[in-house]
């Protein structure tokens, strides 16, 4: 018996033995190597075989065409470009590489041995991290979906004097933003896809039935005088009384008719005292201002800035409530006096009703960013705009895209615009606050996406002749900073927007 134990025990120290010979001979037929070992990829990129920074040259190098590319998302004939520095992509090559090269030299020595002889009949792939900002992905994704032609878009309501204005609203679509997200993040991990095109996931949806009982709850208040109070002062701000001016089923029955927009008569109880009775008092200081200029030779461009500044001049917003550029400025036809203008849409400059209010939204946005209050809805230009720098516009739309701040303030804050010889200006008063701070806002453009230029087939022309009728501007991408100060000292610092500017794109016509 002891015997076979002791035959045994030598056979497993022959074998052991020999492994041992085999492994530092093998070790020492590897120990000069200093490339990668065989079958070994990053990221699904083969680098086996080269040394850490040929590897490293090799990945950085398709990153860096895929992050020059960007990603363009297409529905229909709609596209727009996002950038990789918009969504905050910081990938961790260097330590994929250095794992990578670690495969058969990090182990002990049977370890290693074992990886290097694993490789040799076996693929291994080492995953690269790219820390994608979940934050920046989504509101990008969100602010993708406010901009597409045929979005799906919810009834919505506006007071105008004692008028309830209701649009139906309008069947459209909804992107399947985890099903995007996922795409697009897939895209930015694959290397290997040089086509960074992503055809954006949607669902066809129906607007939202209109709750009129909802909506009348939402209006209904009862009438409050304004009044001043002292030491220190204060500011009580007046409201009207607002009711349906009918009932319910009376406003049910109109709304059964097949109509795009409704309008329901209400009932106004005034208040007896308005903030504007009480005065300057109400309103000593000046919070904030901002100015824009803009060709006063086009008359029709004046004439819609002028009426739409008419209607804001003196709007007064009250603490807590949530002022809409759309319901303050209504509905832009020619009926409601405005007139046709300059605009962009389907990627060309054309005429548009109302064209150029959007100057005004974006005064007002400035306006509304250095006085510091709370901006709650606010959408870029498809298009850089001339008037305001890149990421400090808000482009507004009726029914679909609105400019919205709420007054985080103490007190009443009151518009002043002044719109003319080509100047706009919106002025912000209110009371001065201790726990008020200085707002310097910076933008940076990030990115530069290049024009292009299409050609349009034209038989009306010469044949044989071609005529520019649109130059091409390139586009951008950027980020916006608003930084608050005490005292001359900076105590944040804060990105408020990541925008997109298409570029735009010179179209000429021709007659071959």
């Amino acid at each position: 018996m002891k015997k076979i134990e002791m035959r045994t025990i030598l056979k497993i120290g022959i074998i052991i033995a020999i492994l041992m010979i085999v492994s530092v001979f093998f070790s020492l037929i590897n120990i000069g190597n200093n490339k990668i070992y065989k079958n070994i990829s990053v990221g699904g990129i083969e680098v086996s075989k080269k040394e850490r920074q040929e590897a490293e040259e090799i990945i950085k190098k398709l990153y860096r065409q895929k992050q020059l590319n960007g990603i363009l998302l297409k529905h229909n004939d709609f596209e727009l470009n996002i950038s990789f520095e918009q969504l905050g992509v910081n990938p961790e090559i260097e330590k994929s590489i250095e794992k990578a090269f670690g495969i058969g030299r990090v182990g002990n020595i049977f370890a290693n041995n074992y990886a290097i002889l694993f490789s040799n009949f076996f693929k291994k792939d080492v995953d690269i991290n790219y820390n994608i900002n979940e934050h920046n992905l989504e509101v990008c994704i969100n602010d993708i979906e406010s901009k597409l032609p045929d979005t799906k878009i919810d009834a919505s309501y506006s007071v105008e004097g004692d008028e309830l204005i209701i649009s139906k609203g309008k069947q459209g679509v909804l992107i399947n933003k985890d099903e995007l997200k996922k795409e697009i993040i897939e895209n930015i991990e694959n290397l290997n896809e040089i086509n960074n095109v992503i055809e954006i996931p949607v669902t066809e949806e129906k607007p939202e039935e209109i709750d009129i009982a909802q909506i009348a709850e939402n209006i209904k208040k009862d009438p409050q005088d304004a009044y001043l109070s002292k030491d220190p002062l204060e500011v009580h701000a007046d409201e009207n009384g607002v009711e349906l001016g009918i009932s319910i089923d009376e406003a049910k029955n109109i709304l059964a008719e097949e109509k795009d927009e409704y309008i329901l008569p209400l009932k106004i109880t005034e208040a007896n005292k308005k903030v504007a009775d009480l005065g300057e008092n109400a309103f000593p200081n000046l919070l904030s201002t901002y100015t824009t200029n803009y060709d006063a030779s086009n008359i029709n461009r004046d004439n819609n800035l002028v009426l739409a500044a008419s209607k804001l001049n003196g709007k007064i917003v009250n603490p807590g409530e949530e002022f809409s550029y759309n319901q303050t400025i209504g509905k832009r036809t020619i009926e409601n006096g405005f007139k046709e203008a300059k605009a962009y849409a389907g990627g060309e400059v054309v005429l548009s009703v109302g064209g150029g209010i959007c100057q005004l939204s974006s005064t007002l946005y400035n306006s509304v960013l250095l006085a510091n209050l709370e901006v709650t809805d606010r959408h870029n230009h498809y298009f850089k705009t001339s008037y305001v720098p890149e990421g400090r516009d808000a482009t507004v739309s009726w029914g679909a895209l609105d400019f919205k701040f709420k007054n985080n303030r103490k007190y009443p804050i009151k518009i002043e615009t002044k719109v003319g010889d080509g100047v706009a200006t919106i002025n912000i008063y209110g009371i001065k606050q201790d726990d008020d701070y200085t707002v310097i806002i910076e933008s940076n453009v990030t990115n530069i996406i290049a024009s292009k230029t299409e050609y349009q087939t034209d038989t009306t022309l010469k044949r044989g002749t071609e005529m520019t009728t649109q130059r091409g501007e390139n586009g951008c991408t950027s980020e916006t900073y608003k930084s608050l100060l005490k005292n001359g000292i900076v105590v944040s610092k804060t990105l408020i927007s990541t925008d997109t500017y298409n570029a735009l794109p010179t179209i000429i016509k021709k007659n071959e």
